[in-house]
């Protein structure tokens, strides 16, 4: 028998792995996150608990090595599973966790891992592959959409430029969009008290749009404008950074789980972890939970169209454009696979994307660089969006569409209340 010191959580190990209690392991876990933190400037991406404890990681910062070791003894504590429901979740997900922190500090200490076998690790779920002739008949159907003749990815930067948002109606057509999802999402989901945000308009970012959870039910929400801002990116961005996105996940999770059960593990939220799994699907399909694609169309069409000084008749057209392109959205998985496989070349990614995902050539070099800086993590966007629909409509048994309707939003917000990954989806 030896005794081991961790955190001061003194665990007792003789042949097998003591149990500890979870609410220590979950303490652990959260000071480990931080521990990261100190090697991986974006792994950390909200922390609202103690200011000390962070203080203290940057005091002590400790080595990858015993990071490592440290993970690995909180996940050997766990406690088996008990009757109660909530608390297998939660044991489940503090596993998950903690075995994808294993994998990301192996990742900074220089190890290798092929795409799927990180993103089965990190994010509990493998992306479908497919090839270049999967994608020809939607291509084919957006051919036929727009008409026209010459090269597609020409004929849809030529037809998105009729829909670009004016730099100086950015703000106000952006402003109106989350407004409309909030009040959508307020029909169905109590948020806590005096919840906000803050909306910023920043450039030379990787990304598209950025949600910075800060802590009690308040976020600062970056849209990048170093590109063309379409239309139809109002209500994505509004509802995937906002409403009933990524700031509703965390203001529920920090109300319900956080402050409502004292788990000290959910006031840090890793981004190289099962949690964004959660958290992108979750906020991508919360676009279709706000908004069917007809209300869409109609509040598209009557106000940003208007307000951002577009043609309304270009609307309809524009939806069903938007729609295709949605179904193209693997596209993106299978040229970070292919790039970051060392299977093709930065060249021949910006071919793919371009003339497959269809994307504008300065926003296809963007792309690389956001595989560049965050790996797998692309297909939280659409793996992570097709779990939560398929947990969501499971949960809608009515045959009436109103009562469907609110059956889904009772799940979906049950999903964003609990500390559920994909395993707990399936």
């Amino acid at each position: 028998m030896r005794k081991l010191l961790a955190g001061g959580v003194a665990m007792l190990i003789a042949g097998s792995a003591w149990a500890a209690p979870v609410q220590e392991v979950g303490e652990r876990y959260m000071k480990l996150v931080l521990a990261v933190g100190q090697h991986d400037a974006s792994y950390v991406d909200a922390y609202y608990g103690p200011a000390q404890l962070q203080e203290q990681a940057a005091k002590e910062k400790l080595s990858l090595a015993a990071i490592r070791s440290e993970a690995a003894a909180a996940r050997k504590a766990l406690p088996a599973p008990g009757a109660d429901p909530d608390e297998a979740l939660r044991i489940a997900f503090l596993d998950k966790q903690l075995q994808s922190m294993l994998m990301r500090v192996d990742m900074l200490g220089g190890k290798k891992f092929s795409f799927d076998e990180e993103t089965a690790t990190m994010y509990n779920a493998v992306a479908p592959q497919h090839d270049r002739a999967y994608y020809l008949e939607l291509q084919d159907r957006i051919g036929k959409l727009l008409g026209g003749e010459g090269p597609l990815a020409a004929r849809v930067q030529a037809f998105r430029a009729k829909v670009e948002i004016p730099k100086d109606k950015l703000r106000p057509v952006m402003e109106a969009a989350i407004r409309a999802c909030r009040e959508r999402t307020a029909k169905y989901i109590t948020m806590p008290a005096g919840e906000s945000f803050v909306l910023e308009f920043v450039q030379n970012q990787p990304w598209s749009g950025y949600n910075w959870y800060k802590g009690g039910a308040h976020s600062l929400i970056q849209i990048n404008t170093e590109f063309p801002i379409y239309i139809d990116r109002a209500v994505d961005l509004g509802c995937h950074e906002g409403y009933p996105g990524h700031h509703v996940y965390n203001a529920l999770l920090e109300q319900t789980l956080m402050k409502g059960k004292n788990w000290q593990e959910f006031s840090v939220y890793p981004l190289y972890s099962p949690m964004s799994l959660v958290a992108e699907g979750s906020a991508n399909y919360g676009i279709l939970m706000a908004f069917t694609p007809q209300e869409r169309l109609d509040f598209e069409r009557g106000v940003l169209y208007p307000l951002a000084g577009l043609d309304p008749a270009l609307a309809e057209t524009y939806a069903a454009l938007t729609q295709l392109f949605g179904k193209l959205a693997y596209a993106d998985n299978d040229a970070a696979r292919a790039y970051l496989d060392g299977k093709a070349t930065r060249a021949q990614t910006v071919e793919w994307l371009v003339n497959v995902l269809l994307y504008p050539p300065e926003k296809a070099e963007q792309r690389i660089r956001f595989y560049d800086a965050n790996r797998g993590y692309v297909i939280n966007y659409t793996v992570g969006a097709d779990l939560v629909g398929e947990y969501v409509k499971r949960h809608a048994t009515s045959a009436d569409p109103e009562t469907a309707r609110a059956q889904r939003w009772t799940a979906f917000r049950q999903l964003l209340s609990s500390p559920r990954l994909a395993d707990s989806l399936r």
